[in-house]
């Protein structure tokens, strides 16, 4: 195990600070561009809750501003639940059938252009071998038109029926999804459209931001999850941090934050996997997080496992694994892992200092999650062959930090918040052209 003490970290920080292998700053270049009329329309779609099956969720039911573009919740609840945030809870007239099986992850910079894989495992990639320009679950049947792999992401949703698209015969969506008619005339990205199409505000904002819509072409699915890709890339692009600040030049770092820095880039090996310009590599790796709730199984399978990128890949070295993710504005982000089994940053870096150990002492009652009448969410953690399991696949060598470097580096990763992270740019609307509530 490697210990580092105070007085080490100080040495060391002081041998390597002027040389920190620091990134360099965020700049216009690193955003894709966006259509500004799909930019106001994907606003009202990203609120409106006309997108989902029953009428009653929105994309920010589960990534709202107000939760750091997320939910607060280890495992959120997305049909059969009612309420925000922490506070959402069953619906007793449509008890939900199982939790969504992983943490909802934050929307902070998707918008830029180092972003080619999505979500926990990757299973959405830009490939342009494809007609698509994308792998993605649906493999050739994936529709032509998304302009790339946030607009990709932001749509799968919409197919879940855990998510958004209900229970098996509650709605024309999930009555499709049910019988796996997703993409083509009838199937669920279509009934969508339409849904969109009938509305004459969204006819008119369609109109006004695509020329090819104004001569006549239907809105399509693709135009709906463009406009909110561009939206999300405009609104929730957050690169004035104080760190920010600090890469351009504008102010400095000091005291805690500045050693949590040199720490994080140095001796404490953060950076390994957390870099470049938006603090991800991009990779997958496995570090022993717990895993719990229904796992990604399909319905036909019993067991509760989340082999992360190995599902995927269907390479026996990526089992565990899942994507490093994005550190800006990650004090805004929790609870954090792929089961969202960590409710504050401490007990996240605690444990990455010490993946195995971590996952033998992990403590469940630390966790937000909503009950489930006749499930027991937990149990994964006492199949000791998964724990063994999942244990192996860490190759991370185990580290110690004393008291003052984990108070440095958590003032660093508190640095990394941007000014407007909270309220974003454009904010909550008032209303939405469906008429459907807007969850604030």
């Amino acid at each position: 195990m490697i210990r580092l003490t105070a007085a080490l970290t100080l040495s060391l920080l002081a041998l390597t600070a002027a040389a920190a292998d620091l990134p360099r700053a965020i700049w216009n270049s690193d955003y894709r561009s966006v259509n500004p009329g799909l930019v106001t329309v994907g606003h009202q779609l990203f609120y409106d809750p006309i997108l989902s099956g029953n009428r009653n969720i929105s994309c920010a039911t589960c990534h709202h501003p107000r939760f750091g573009t997320s939910d607060g919740q280890a495992l959120g609840l997305g049909e059969g639940g009612v309420g925000m945030g922490p506070d959402r809870t069953v619906d007793p007239d449509n008890v939900p059938e199982q939790h969504i099986p992983r943490n909802a992850m934050s929307l902070f910079n998707l918008g830029a252009r180092e972003f080619t894989v999505m979500f926990f495992d990757g299973r959405i990639e830009a490939d342009p071998s494809r007609p698509s320009g994308l792998r993605t679950p649906l493999d050739e049947d994936m529709v032509q038109g998304f302009s790339g792999v946030l607009s990709a992401q932001t749509m799968f949703p919409v197919l879940s029926p855990d998510e958004m698209a209900g229970h098996y015969a509650e709605n024309e969506v999930s009555t499709a999804v049910r019988q796996g008619r997703l993409t083509g005339v009838g199937g669920a990205w279509d009934l969508i459209a339409a849904r969109v199409r009938a509305i004459p505000a969204y006819q008119t904002a369609f109109e006004e931001a695509l020329p090819e819509i104004a001569a006549g072409r239907p809105i399509a699915f693709t135009d709906i999850s463009n406009a909110i890709a561009d939206f999300i890339t405009v609104e929730w692009r957050s690169d004035d941090s104080p760190f920010d600040a600090h890469l351009r030049g504008e102010a400095e770092l000091t005291g805690a934050a500045l050693r949590g820095m040199q720490l994080f880039y140095g001796a404490a090996g953060c950076a390994d996997c957390h870099t470049g310009p938006l603090q991800t590599n991009h990779g997958f790796h496995a570090m022993g997080e717990p895993q719990f709730g229904p796992g990604k199984a399909a319905r036909f399978e019993t067991h509760a496992k989340d082999l992360g990128r190995g599902r995927v890949t269907g390479d026996p070295a990526d089992n565990y694994a899942f994507r490093t993710p994005s550190l800006r504005n990650v004090s805004l982000t929790a609870p954090y892992g792929h089961t969202g089994a960590f409710p504050d940053l401490k007990s996240f870096v605690s444990h990455h200092l010490d993946p195995i150990e971590g996952l033998v002492a992990y403590d469940p009652s630390i966790t937000k999650l909503i009950p489930l009448e006749g499930k027991t969410p937990f149990e994964p953690l006492t199949d000791e062959a998964e724990q063994a399991a999942i244990s192996a696949a860490v190759t991370r060598a185990p580290m110690s930090l004393d008291d003052m470097d984990m108070s440095d580096l958590l003032a660093f990763l508190f640095a990394l918040t941007g000014e407007n992270a909270t309220i974003g740019r454009l904010g909550v609307p008032d209303n939405v052209p469906s008429g459907l509530p807007v969850e604030r």
